[in-house]
Formats: C-alpha cells, sequence, structure tokens
C-alpha cells in the first residue's frame, strides 16, 4: 500500500551532489544489463501466444518465484521513502502496515486463492461476474481497478522514484523515467507475466540484500540498537524558531509512543483501533482483492506452491520493519538538520520544499554512509523497486482492460486480438505515465500525502466488502452487491473531493476543515465506510430473491467442496461468446509473410509454441484436436481462465506449507507483542 512520503519538489539536488564514483554507475548499468539478458531469456523461452501463457505464465509457477514477485510487487521506492520518512518523524508505527501483510497473505493463500482457482477465472472483476452474474460490477469494477493502479499507483511510484533519482544522482526526471520505462516497457510488452515474476525474482533479491546492507551500515554508525532507543527521543533540530514565530513541540519532538505500535485511540497518529482494524481491511484488498497480487497466486503451479509462496512473501515482509522503519529514524539521529527541520526556510534551504524533510531521511542515508560499489548496489535495489512495481501494475492493469472491458465492447475477438490488445495498452499506459510527470513536478508536497490517503481510504474499504461477502455470505445478491459497492464509492468520492476542497493538513497550521471530514483519521475512516457498505449490500440483497445454490458451487467458501456441475449465471454470455472464430487458412497467411513480420510474431510471442512434453508429433494432434473444436470448448476455455484441474497437494506438501503458515503467524503475533 502506499504510505505518506509527503513528495518533495523537483529542485532539490543536494544529496545528487555527493555522487560521482564510476564504481556506482557502473554496478547500476551492471544490473540494468542483467534485468535485460533475464527478460530476452524469458521472452525466447517461454510462450506466450495464448491468454493463459500471456497474462498467467501457464499456471506454472513455483513456491519461490511467487513469494518473490509478491513482494517485489509490493515493495516500492514509496516505501523506502515513505516508511523511512514517517519513521524519522513518528517512530516504529507504520512498521504495522508491513507487519500486517502476513496475516492477509495467509488469507489469501488459504482462503480466497482455491476459490478463486476453482472458479477458474483470470481477474477478479470476472470472478464477480461469476459470482452474482451481469455485467455491470464486473466493468464497475474493473473501470475502479484501472482508476486506482493510474492516479494512485504509477503517479506514486514515478514521483517517487523519479523524486529518488534526481536527489541522488541529479538526473532529469524525464531522462530518468524514460529510461526506466524503456527498460521496462521491453519485457512486459514482449515478454508477459512470465518475463514480469522472472525479474522479479531478481529485483526481491536485489532489494533485500541492498536494504539489509544499509541497515547493518546504519546500526553500526549510530552505535546499536541500545544507542537508537537511547537517542531517538532526544532528537531535535537546533532551529525551531524564525523571527517571532515558533514552532510546537510536537512539531519537532518525536513522540513518547515512538517504539509502540499501539497507541491512543483518540490523540494518537496511528491509533489502535486503526491499526488492528482500519489497516486490515485496506490490506483485505490489497493482497486477497487486487489483480496485481491475486494473479500470482492463481498463476502457480497447485495449491502447495501457492500457500507456501504467500509463506514466503510473508516472512520477507517482517523485514522492512527492521531493514527501512529503524534506518529511518537512525538517519533523523545522525542528520537532524536535515531530517527534523521544522522552520518552513531551513527546509526549503535543506530539501527544496516549507512543510517536512523527512522524505530525505532514507537517501540521505545511502550517499553518507555506504562505500562506493555498495551506494551502487543500493541504487540498483531502488531502481529494482521501481522497474518491479511499475512492470506488475503494467502487466495486471493490461489484464483487466482485456479480459474485462475490450471483451465487452468486442465480445467475438480472438486469441491472437487479445494478445495484440493486451500490448497495445501496456504502451498506452506507458504514455500515460509520461504525462503524469510535468503534473507530478508542480505538485506540493502536503497535496501529494493528502491526495495518496485520500484515494486508499476513500475507495478501497467498499471493493473489500464486496469480495468479504461474495465470498462467505450466500444471500448477498447482484443488486445488493451492486448498489452497496456504488453508494460506498459514491462516499468516498465525497470525501476525497471535500479533503481537496479544504486542503492539507499540517502540524504547525490551523485548518477551518470540518471535523467529520479532515480530522477523522483515514483509518477511522476505512472502517466506517466498510461497515457503511457491508451493512447495505446486505440490507438491499434481503429485499431481493436469493441465488439459487446451482449457480454458486465451488464460488463460495461453504460450497468449495461440492463436485456438482455448477450451472453458471454468465453461461448465456459465455454461448454467444463461444461461436466458431475465423481460422483462415493460416498457412496461405504465413506465406505472404516476410522476414520481418516473423521476427516480430516470434518476438511478440504471438505464435504459441508447443508444449515442450510433448513430441512433435502429438502435439500436432493435439493442435488439431483443439481446432476441431472451435463450436465452443477452446473459445470457451480462453474466457474461463481455461478451468484447469487444481493437481490435488500432497500430504507432504499440505503440512509443510501449513506448518510454514502457523510459525509465520506465531513470529508476527510475537512481533506485535514486542513492539506493542
Amino acid at each position: 500500500m502506499a504510505f505518506p512520503w509527503y513528495g518533495i519538489t523537483m529542485s532539490w539536488s543536494r544529496v545528487g551532489s555527493n555522487i560521482s564514483s564510476g564504481v556506482d554507475i557502473l554496478v547500476m548499468v551492471l544490473y540494468f544489463l542483467l534485468v535485460l539478458g533475464i527478460g530476452l531469456w524469458t521472452i525466447l523461452s517461454s510462450s506466450r501466444g495464448t491468454v493463459e501463457e500471456f497474462f498467467l505464465a501457464g499456471r506454472n509457477l513455483a513456491w519461490w518465484q511467487i513469494g518473490a514477485s509478491l513482494f517485489a510487487s509490493n515493495i516500492g521506492t514509496s516505501h523506502f521513502m515513505g516508511l523511512a520518512g514517517t519513521a524519522a518523524t513518528s517512530g516504529i508505527a507504520v512498521g504495522a502496515f508491513e507487519w500486517n501483510a502476513p496475516f492477509l497473505l495467509c488469507v489469501v493463500g488459504w482462503i480466497f486463492s482455491p476459490i478463486y482457482i476453482k472458479a477458474g477465472v483470470v481477474t477478479m472483476p470476472e470472478y464477480l461476474r461469476k459470482r452474482f452474474g451481469g455485467y455491470r460490477i464486473q466493468f464497475l469494477l474493473a473501470i475502479m481497478y484501472l482508476f486506482l493502479y493510474i492516479f494512485n499507483n504509477i503517479s506514486v511510484e514515478i514521483c517517487t522514484g523519479a523524486i529518488f533519482m534526481r536527489m541522488i544522482l541529479g538526473l532529469d526526471v524525464y531522462l530518468t523515467t524514460i529510461v526506466l520505462l524503456t527498460i521496462t516497457g521491453i519485457y512486459t510488452i514482449t515478454g508477459g507475466f512470465a518475463t514480469v515474476v522472472y525479474t522479479d525474482t531478481l529485483h526481491a533479491g536485489i532489494m533485500v540484500l541492498g536494504s539489509v546492507l544499509l541497515m547493518v551500515f546504519a546500526f553500526k554508525e549510530v552505535g546499536g540498537y541500545q544507542e537508537l532507543l537511547k537517542h531517538y527521543l532526544n532528537t531535535k533540530p537546533s532551529i525551531i524558531h524564525e523571527g517571532n514565530w515558533t514552532a510546537k513541540p510536537e512539531c519537532y519532538l518525536p513522540r513518547l509512543d515512538s517504539f509502540h505500535i499501539f497507541r491512543d485511540p483518540i490523540t494518537g497518529d496511528f491509533p489502535w483501533p486503526g491499526i488492528i482494524f482500519g489497516i486490515s481491511i485496506t490490506s483485505l484488498y490489497y493482497w486477497c482483492t487486487n489483480q496485481i497480487f491475486v494473479q500470482r497466486c492463481l498463476a502457480g503451479k497447485n495449491m502447495s506452491h501457492v500457500k507456501v509462496g504467500c509463506v514466503l512473501c510473508g516472512y520477507l515482509k517482517l523485514l522492512p520493519m527492521f531493514s527501512i522503519v529503524m534506518p529511518g529514524m537512525i538517519s533523523r539521529i545522525l542528520y537532524p538538520e536535515e531530517v527534523a527541520c521544522v522552520v518552513p526556510s531551513d527546509c526549503e534551504k535543506h530539501c527544496g520544499t516549507r512543510a517536512s524533510c523527512s522524505p530525505i531521511a532514507y537517501p540521505v542515508l545511502v550517499v553518507e554512509l555506504l562505500p562506493s560499489g555498495v551506494r551502487g548496489l543500493m541504487l540498483s535495489a531502488l531502481s529494482a523497486s521501481l522497474m518491479s512495481s511499475l512492470t506488475s501494475i503494467f502487466n495486471s492493469a493490461s489484464t483487466l482492460f482485456t479480459m474485462d472491458i475490450y471483451t465487452q465492447i468486442r465480445p467475438m475477438a480472438t486469441e491472437k486480438e487479445l494478445m495484440v490488445t493486451g500490448r497495445f495498452f501496456v504502451i498506452i499506459l506507458i504514455v500515460v505515465t509520461l504525462f503524469w510527470v510535468p503534473i507530478i513536478e508542480t505538485t506540493h508536497s502536503e497535496q501529494l500525502f493528502e491526495y495518496t490517503q485520500a484515494v486508499l481510504s476513500s475507495l478501497v474499504p467498499p471493493i473489500a466488502a464486496i469480495f468479504l461477502l461474495a465470498m462467505f455470505c450466500k444471500r448477498v445478491t447482484e443488486q445488493g452487491a451492486f448498489w452497496g459497492l456504488t453508494g460506498g464509492l459514491l462516499i468516498g468520492f465525497l470525501r476525497m473531493v471535500s479533503m481537496f476542497v479544504f486542503g492539507p493538513q499540517s502540524c504547525s497550521a490551523n485548518n477551518k476543515c470540518p471535523l467529520i471530514i479532515c480530522r477523522m483519521h483515514y483509518l477511522y475512516f476505512a472502517i466506517f465506510l466498510f461497515i457503511v457498505s457491508l451493512f447495505t449490500m446486505l440490507g438491499i440483497s434481503l429485499f431481493t430473491d436469493p441465488i439459487p445454490d446451482r449457480h454458486l458451487l465451488r464460488l463460495c467458501w461453504s460450497l468449495r467442496n461440492s463436485q456438482e456441475e455448477r450451472i453458471d449465471l454468465d453461461a448465456e454470455i459465455q454461448r454467444k461468446r463461444s461461436r466458431p472464430t475465423f481460422q483462415a487458412q493460416p498457412d496461405i497467411f504465413k506465406e505472404s509473410q516476410g522476414c520481418l513480420w516473423k521476427v516480430c510474431i516470434i518476438f511478440c510471442g504471438l505464435e504459441p509454441k508447443p508444449d515442450p512434453k510433448l513430441a512433435p508429433e502429438m502435439a500436432t494432434v493435439e493442435k488439431m484436436e483443439h481446432g476441431a473444436t472451435s463450436d465452443g470448448t477452446e473459445h470457451r476455455d480462453m474466457w474461463e481462465g481455461t478451468k484447469r484441474s487444481d493437481p490435488a497437494e500432497s500430504p507432504c506438501w499440505r503440512k509443510v506449507a501449513n506448518t510454514s503458515g502457523f510459525l509465520l503467524i506465531l513470529t508476527t503475533v510475537l512481533c506485535h507483542i514486542f513492539y506493542y
């Protein structure tokens, strides 16, 4: 999820002036070449000519690929800047966002993923179409996902990533953005989901290694964990007044509860009810219903690989508290004048913004503490976090547009047409991202903070509510789900617009924004909106006819093990889409294709490769058999996620997965108890 990084204007260049080592540049160049090499290898070695292969990597991901890709897709530059910057001013409570993830990762691995896989879906809106029937929920949710990806995820990552590179390297924002988008675009457009996952695995390793190395250098510089406990609460800037103006103590002194996660429900900046319930609601959307992360679970070899992959990501999510949050607090101790500045003119001198310089906590550590070579590795890790986030967003957004929106525009689209459409949509997203850069450059820091939090707390809870009820409450109907989702989103939009109108909040300035709009903590509002959406869906559903169980088999938790044949609510839609598609003499077209066209087809993977497990003759026979069923089977599989039969878990691997999940939950609970 996105965190308050408070953004920085593009005029800041102090840190960038310190980077001049050719070794660092060489390390970064070698890393980019390695990424391109892995991407090219995946492109040439994998088949990407079908919906399942391009969007789900052939449903053949191993547990280590799932876990690493989940982690890499989650950790972006906004995490490095946001977690460390917030920790510098507020302490360890922001780490609760990370430590909440293991619980929800177990939920998605053990509860949600089995249902999604048995439903045979490719996207999350497609699941709701099967669960409730009709188009309108599927279409509305697809639009909302794309809105969140473009106006929240992409803008946040590009903002923090470009700012980070400008701070440290002094690079032009456009140049940085174009280079990174070119690298990510090449293998995302041509390689599909398989390439994204393989490069994510590399990115995850580099991010963990780089952040752990910086953590070691930071703790060594401050004198160890006990010195952090001793000095953090007493660290403040030397300049706290300007003319007749003097900053309030709460604006420059660390909180007394800085080393506690659970804080006062009224006066706490992260109140404990919000930590327990508010974060869990947003995390329910983030890990269990977000296309970016669920897509990785849908692509697993079997449920054992999915579960162990979620556990691996859960263990990795325990690290940021120590590798990002606490180094941010150490940065305040080592560089209080810059990181903890409170006088507007002083902050503007250090980082170019008059509000706060806390976001520079992590960049300052990278520049000041790391030696040449290691600094280049850390910069590669930061680039990796940006690239992994962007590629994941691009691939998942193209999946949503292709399977949930374009198929409604062209119900009879062929599979190859969908492949081309998915690739072109990635190009469109890249162009949109480039247009975001000048807008972000002129955005003030306070607006960036409010922008991110308003979007998350206002739009996420209704989505979490509809999936929770769809999974666990058979009584919820399409009418109740649609109007509850629509009503919740309208309430959220009203609050979001109101917050933009009244402007951002700050420690030193008074604001006349009404209490119910701006002074209500965003985690509390998430709880409120979730409850309202939940009861609206239930209430309206009670006044409508229930959906018969024969339409819900293996779509709800209580009916997950049913062996009866399900009659889909969208069966009529599928029949219309299962008409024979035009398979016009491929050999004739092949003869008229030039060499350049053939190279393009092969590079983009539009020509499916035969299964390597089959002999060439068998592959030909299988292809003929599929072609003979053009009256419905092949095309129907394309729309329904190919309805693979999930291989049964072996008893041994089931025990390994369950034991690992239990140990993860136990470890996470103990961590919360230690820092309660």
